[in-house]
């Protein structure tokens, strides 16, 4: 299952990496995985571009009790759990291409 986001309104966040550089990304979509919340970023270039097509699966986690503090990422450490956040984005945009050619 995936909550979307409207076409025109795309949703960016700007993650510090271990380095300390800073890096904006484009949210994909929030997957569900067995009861977890996935995000999928796309990391954007200075100018906004993406050349790569390279996307970044994080476990994501919002506070129920307050909605306007930020969400929690946090990295995937475990293969086999990554293995099905990839597959549950592989069916995501399968899916998606589907729409797109029922919509045309």
């Amino acid at each position: 299952m995936a909550k979307n986001f409207e076409e025109d309104e795309e949703m960016t966040v700007e993650l510090e990496l271990e380095d300390g550089s800073l890096v904006n990304c484009a949210v994909i979509t929030i997957l569900t995985v067995e009861d977890n919340d996935y995000i999928v970023l796309l990391p954007l270039d200075e100018n906004g571009d993406n050349t790569d097509g390279e996307v970044w699966f994080y476990s994501y986690s919002e506070n129920p009790d307050d909605p306007n503090e930020e969400p929690e990422l946090g990295f995937i450490q475990d293969d086999e759990e990554y293995e099905k956040v990839a597959d549950a984005f592989d069916e995501y945009l399968d899916n998606c291409e589907f729409d797109e050619l029922v919509d045309e």
